[in-house]
């Protein structure tokens, strides 16, 4: 993993052509056709039927049948497409795309110091999004649905529509949380464990709720709308107020036999270590994220009297102090990079990802992915004698998370209308 390897993205939003997964053809012959045949359109953004006939080794007349349906239902529609040395004669090239005004979904991050929300349309086009500063304190179920419920129609009144517009919203949160049920197992936002949120916001939203553990959300934003739309198996790692993963597994999010995989921020890289927020010592949380560096520059600085500062401020200072020299500060993030050399090393191990991205507010931090931290990963990594796969840091935005959220929305709507047994009204 050489510098070349590592590429700084500052990307600000979703790749305008298309969105979602470009998934190969029998990859998944599990999912229905009809499905198959309206993601493909949607990954492109518009394609005439001879192509999607074409790459997914299929005959015509099937794509002519099947997108005659999607169109009957509401959900694809033709387009005008401009042809290669156009001559203005003759009749105009015809392509299909989503038609994106079919639904309208929510995606919505509660963080612990800001929450953020937006609205996409049916082909993940942006239609508004919102930002809003919180205390960072834990809250009681009751308060935080509140907090969602006032977010939605804050976004909402900024879209210009109705909550009755939409068609599902998309819920992260960070912590521990098994998706398919809606649970939030712990979360340092709840005062409460084995929460049932998204049947509690439901009851409060009166709209479908789908809720994801907040790494998960960004590694959803690079698969539909990032770098993970043609790659099969990549790794994104967050380093923000704690230390999370995604993983994307044959184009899908892995999340495990109980829906909680993937929590790199809590294997274990020290018998009796540093003391976790988790409540466990050890983990690789407990030595890299914010809270962690907080701790050290506390301790390490003698910095006692800058107890009562934000966490964020404190991290400023010491990284300040770091730009300008002062050498214990350069040690606590030279630190914090080889434990974190040490996670993604394993993670190298464990999965051979053909990507892994970096991403999160603590990436401005460049001592955590500095040269010999680099070097060390690819030291503590197997010697294969193939290339390492690739480090790239990406700097989208907090906005990234929510739309995390709302690509965990479309792909809920995308089931329930094209799924077997299940269905949901076209708008």
């Amino acid at each position: 993993m050489t510098e070349g390897d590592t590429r700084n993205s500052q990307r600000m939003g979703p790749d305008s052509l298309g969105c979602g997964p470009h998934i190969p053809a029998l990859s998944e012959s599990s999912r229905p056709l009809r499905q198959q045949i309206f993601e493909r359109v949607r990954a492109a953004g518009s394609i005439p039927r001879v192509q999607v006939a074409k790459e997914l080794a299929i005959s015509p007349a099937t794509v002519t049948t099947l997108t005659s349906e999607l169109i009957e239902m509401g959900l694809v529609e033709e387009i005008q497409a401009p042809r290669d040395g156009e001559s203005g004669r003759g009749r105009p090239a015809v392509a299909l795309g989503v038609r994106a005004s079919a639904h309208l979904v929510a995606g919505i991050k509660l963080a612990e110091r800001e929450n953020t929300a937006v609205i996409v349309d049916f082909a993940g086009n942006l239609i508004a999004d919102l930002a809003a500063p919180r205390q960072s304190q834990v809250m009681e179920l009751p308060a935080l649905v509140e907090t969602i419920d006032d977010l939605l129609a804050r976004i909402c009144a900024k879209a210009g529509i109705t909550r009755d517009a939409l068609s599902a919203v998309g819920l992260g949160v960070p912590g521990f949380v098994d998706a398919a049920d809606g649970v939030a197992h712990w979360s340092p936002i709840l005062v409460a464990r084995h929460v049932p949120l998204a049947r509690a916001v439901e009851a409060r939203l009166g709209l479908p709720v789908r809720v994801d553990n907040d790494a998960n959300l960004v590694t959803l934003a690079e698969l539909w709308f990032g770098a993970g739309r043609r790659l099969s198996d990549f790794a994104v790692v967050t380093i923000e107020h704690g230390v999370g993963m995604g993983f994307v597994l044959n184009h899908r999010i892995y999340r495990g036999a109980r829906g909680l995989g993937m929590e790199l921020g809590h294997t274990k890289v020290q018998l009796d270590g540093a003391l976790c927020r988790c409540g466990q010592r050890g983990c690789l949380e407990a030595y890299v994220a914010d809270y962690a560096l907080a701790r050290e520059a506390t301790t390490a600085l003698n910095w006692t009297s800058r107890e009562t500062q934000s966490t964020n401020m404190l991290l400023e200072s010491l990284y300040d102090h770091a730009k300008a020299g002062n050498a214990a500060a350069r040690s606590i993030f030279h630190r914090a990079g080889r434990f974190l050399a040490l996670g993604l090393a394993n993670v190298v191990n464990l999965f051979d990802p053909e990507l892994i991205i970096l991403s999160g507010e603590r990436m401005r931090y460049d001592y955590l992915y500095a040269n010999e931290t680099l070097a060390e990963i690819q030291a503590l990594a197997l010697n294969t004698g193939r290339p390492a796969p690739k480090i790239e840091i990406h700097a989208w935005g907090d906005l990234l998370w929510a739309h995390g959220a709302a690509a965990l929305a479309l792909s809920a709507v995308t089931e329930g209308l094209l799924a077997p047994g299940r269905e949901i009204a076209a708008q």
